[in-house]
Parts: structure tokens; sequence; C-alpha cells
């Protein structure tokens, strides 16, 4: 059985994956928005996070979406 903080890093990720898939930016902002309700959980569950998140993560799920709108143009 998967782990509580291995299924919210999976999520997350596979949540930033699509929204990086995104073709509208209505779904697209979706997407980060369950990014993050994922990325909350999961640092609930380990406050401290020293090795739960990787360092991209440790930054919010819409600042990581405006530097790829900022590098796609």
């Amino acid at each position: 059985m998967e782990s509580d903080i291995r299924f919210f890093r999976r999520r997350a990720s596979e949540e930033l994956a699509a929204a990086n898939r995104a073709v509208t930016a209505s779904a697209r902002e979706r997407r980060m928005i369950l990014a993050g309700v994922f990325l909350d959980k999961l640092r609930a569950l380990d406050p401290g996070g020293g090795g739960v998140l990787a360092a991209g993560e440790q930054r919010r799920a819409f600042d990581w979406a405006n530097d790829c709108s900022v590098e796609r143009a």
C-alpha cells in the first residue's frame, strides 16, 4: 500500500505535469490549484519537510507556473 507522503508527492507531480501539458489557461490554472492542494497536504504531513519535498517544490505551485509561463514566451 502507498504511504500518504508518497501519494501526495506523486499526485502533486502528476498535476504539475498535467498543468504543463494543458491547452487552455483555465485548465492549467485548475491543475495548478490541485497541485497546490496536494503540496499543502504533503507539507502538513511532514512540517519539517527536510527530505519530503524537492528543492523546486518548496515554492508555491503558482510561483512555479509563472516561471514556466515566462520561459515559454
